[in-house]
C-alpha cells in the first residue's frame, strides 16, 4: 500500500493565539512538509485547490512544481483539481510539465469540487455541474491519450486536429477521480478503467464499501482490470490517542463548524470527534499504533491500494503538522507495510 499525505494548506486564525500565518508563509511551510514527507519514507503528497479565503492553494500544479525542484522519489498529485471550471488542455498541459520537471512523479486527481466559487469566478453555471464535469473528463483523457485530439462536447468548444504539447514521461499520466457521496461517480470511474479516490470524513466506513464494490464491478464489465482505490481521510497523530484528541480537537472543530454553518451541519463536539476516532469511525485521530491498526481495519474492508490523510484540518499549527508527517512516516508507514508485506522504502530513497 502507498501511504501519503494531502492538504488544502489552510489559512484560519489560531483558535487559542487568533494569529494566522501569512499566505507566503503557509506556501512556505508546506514545501517544508513535503520534502519531510520524503524524508521520512512516505510515498504520495497531494495538494488540493481551492478559490476561497481560508485556503492558500488555488493552484496546485505551481505548488506541486516547487515541490518537485526540492524533491527526488515521492509522488506529487493534486487532491483534487477541480475540472469542472477548469480547461482540460491547460490542465493536461500543467501536470505534463510538472511530470517533466519531476522526472515522472505528476498524477492528476480530478474532482467536482466540494465548494462551488470557482464555478462563477470562471463563468460557469452551477446548473451544469454534472455535465461539465462529464464532458471535460472526457476530453482529459481523450487529450492524454493522443497528443493531436478531434474533440467536441457541450461545454466548451470544438477541436479538430489540435496538438496538445508537452507530454509527459509517463505514458499514460496517472489521473484518479475523487469520489465523496455519489455512486454513480463510483461506478463513472470504473467504467473508464481510472482509479478511484474515495474521501470518508464521517460516518461509518463500512457503509463505503460498496463504492469499492461498484468501481470494480463497472471496470470489470468494461473489461478494464482492476484500477486501484484509494482511501483519504482526515487524522492527527501524537504519543497517545487522548494527546492526539486534545491537540488537535480545536482546530478541527473549527474548521468543520465553520463549513458546517455554511451547509446546515450540527456542530462537531468532543463527544462526536472521540466517537469519529474509534477504530469504526473515520478519523484515523491517535496514536501511531491506533492509526496503523485503523488503517489495516479499513484494508479488511476496501482492500485499497493507497490511503492519504490530511493532518492540516484547520490552523493546524506548521509544527505539529510535521511531527504529524514524521510519525506518519516512521512508525505507522512501517507497521503498516510489514503486516501487508509491502516493500518499505529508506528515508529519503
Amino acid at each position: 500500500m502507498e501511504i501519503g499525505v494531502y492538504t488544502f494548506a489552510e489559512l484560519m486564525p489560531d483558535p487559542q493565539s487568533g494569529r494566522m500565518v501569512s499566505p507566503a508563509q503557509r506556501l512556505a511551510d508546506l514545501l517544508e512538509e513535503i520534502e519531510l514527507a520524503e524524508q521520512v519514507g512516505l510515498d504520495v503528497f497531494g495538494v488540493g485547490e481551492h478559490h476561497r479565503p481560508d485556503f492558500a492553494v488555488s493552484a496546485p500544479a505551481v505548488v506541486l512544481g516547487a515541490a518537485a525542484a526540492r524533491t527526488r522519489r515521492i509522488r506529487l498529485t493534486s487532491a483534487v483539481s477541480v475540472l469542472s471550471s477548469d480547461d482540460p488542455v491547460r490542465v493536461f498541459q500543467d501536470f505534463a510539465t510538472l511530470d517533466l520537471l519531476s522526472g515522472g512523479r505528476a498524477e492528476i486527481m480530478v474532482g467536482r469540487g466540494s465548494f462551488v466559487e470557482s464555478f462563477p469566478l470562471f463563468g460557469y453555471d452551477l446548473e451544469d455541474y454534472e455535465g461539465l464535469f462529464v464532458d471535460k473528463l472526457d476530453l482529459l483523457l481523450r487529450v492524454r491519450d493522443r497528443p493531436e485530439v478531434t474533440w467536441s462536447g457541450r461545454h466548451r468548444p470544438a477541436l479538430a486536429k489540435a496538438g496538445v504539447y508537452p507530454r509527459p514521461v509517463q505514458d499514460p499520466l496517472p489521473v484518479w477521480v475523487a469520489v465523496g457521496g455519489d455512486p454513480r461517480s463510483a461506478v463513472r470511474a470504473g467504467a473508464l478503467g481510472l482509479p478511484m479516490a474515495l474521501a470518508i470524513i464521517g460516518g461509518l466506513p463500512e457503509r463505503f464499501g460498496r463504492f469499492a464494490e461498484l468501481h470494480r464491478k463497472a471496470a470489470e464489465q468494461a473489461g478494464a482490470g482492476r484500477p486501484r482505490l484509494g482511501i483519504n481521510g482526515h487524522g492527527y497523530l501524537a504519543e497517545t490517542s487522548a494527546q492526539a484528541r486534545e491537540a488537535s480537537f480545536p482546530h478541527v472543530a473549527l474548521m468543520m463548524n465553520r463549513i458546517g454553518r455554511e451547509r446546515g451541519w450540527p456542530p462537531l463536539t468532543m463527544e462526536h470527534y472521540e466517537a469519529g476516532s474509534t477504530l469504526r469511525g473515520a478519523y484515523f485521530v491517535g496514536s501511531p499504533a491506533a492509526v496503523a491498526e485503523k488503517i489495516l481495519f479499513q484494508h479488511e474492508i476496501f482492500h485499497h491500494d493507497r490511503f492519504l490523510v490530511q493532518f492540516s484540518v484547520g490552523p493546524v499549527p506548521h509544527p505539529m503538522v510535521l511531527r504529524c508527517i514524521e510519525l506518519l512516516g516512521t512508525r505507522v508507514a512501517p507497521e503498516v507495510r510489514r503486516a501487508l508485506g509491502s516493500p518499505i522504502p529508506g528515508p529519503g530513497t
